[in-house]
């Protein structure tokens, strides 16, 4: 994706900011518990939480009783944030330009957000806020793809270098470790990752929203958006696993994290 077409999906998620609230899912605790334990020993450890959103990751960070800072570009999405958690500090801002001060919190981390990053410049933004011994880590809700009706369901749903488990593996999750080390070299320790279950409950309308929140739907006009999702519908009322009333969609967190040096 060139760098217009990026800005273009990358600034589509405000308009539909209430359905991406409504709609997204949650991450796995267990995935946010993963990332955060090297520096759990601070109490509490104080995290950004960059590129929020609607604040989907700031709601498992809090209820882990982390000290939450909430940055987010997109006025529209900063908004229904604010609204949804009226308790979390939540501000404007941008990976780029991180409007916290130096050596001021023990992670920074990124929920469905660090691909749309300028990680030549996010990284060491992110590297100058973190203490030493700080967590940089992305976070990610992926379709497992190993099940072929996902697959299907995947290729036709999502965009063509959208994270799914099995590219991830293939390697995105290799991808990620060098644009890190390329951007800001010798700031952080190796990187690494883990998967970790996390399958959703849906009806085949609940499902429709949910990808109706995706750029690549957002970016489309009316007419095409609902040709495809018409497309998308038809394709799950074919299945055996999901034609019938509520399902779970096979998915997985995600996640990996570096220790800044």
């Amino acid at each position: 994706m060139g760098a217009e077409e990026k800005t273009r999906h990358g600034s589509s998620f405000g308009a539909a900011a209430s359905a991406y609230a409504e709609y997204r899912p949650s991450y796995s605790l267990d995935a946010v518990r993963w990332v955060l334990e090297p520096v759990w020993s601070a109490r509490p450890p104080r995290v950004v939480d960059l590129g929020a959103g609607t604040g989907k990751l700031t709601e498992s960070l809090t209820g882990l009783g982390t000290e939450v800072t909430a940055v987010e570009p997109d006025p529209g999405m900063l908004a229904e944030l604010h609204r949804q958690f009226p308790g979390v500090q939540a501000i404007g801002g941008s990976a780029e330009e991180i409007p916290v001060p130096d050596a001021s919190v023990d992670a920074v981390v990124a929920g469905q957000a660090m691909h749309w990053f300028d990680m030549p410049r996010a990284v060491p933004e992110i590297a100058r806020v973190l203490r030493p011994g700080g967590v940089m880590a992305g976070l990610w809700n992926v379709d497992d793809d190993d099940l072929p009706w996902v697959a299907e369901f995947t290729a036709m749903s999502k965009r063509p270098n959208t994270v799914t488990r099995r590219r991830w593996r293939e390697g995105q999750a290799r991808a990620r470790y060098d644009d890190i080390e390329a951007a800001g070299p010798g700031l952080f320790g190796p990187p690494e990752d883990r998967e970790f279950p996390n399958g959703q409950r849906y009806t085949i309308d609940s499902l429709l929203g949910t990808i109706a929140t995706h750029s690549n739907f957002l970016v489309l006009d009316e007419a095409e958006r609902a040709a495809k999702i018409s497309q998308v519908r038809q394709y799950l009322q074919s299945r055996p696993e999901t034609g019938d009333g509520e399902f779970t969609l096979p998915m997985a967190t995600v996640a990996m994290r570096a220790i800044r040096r």
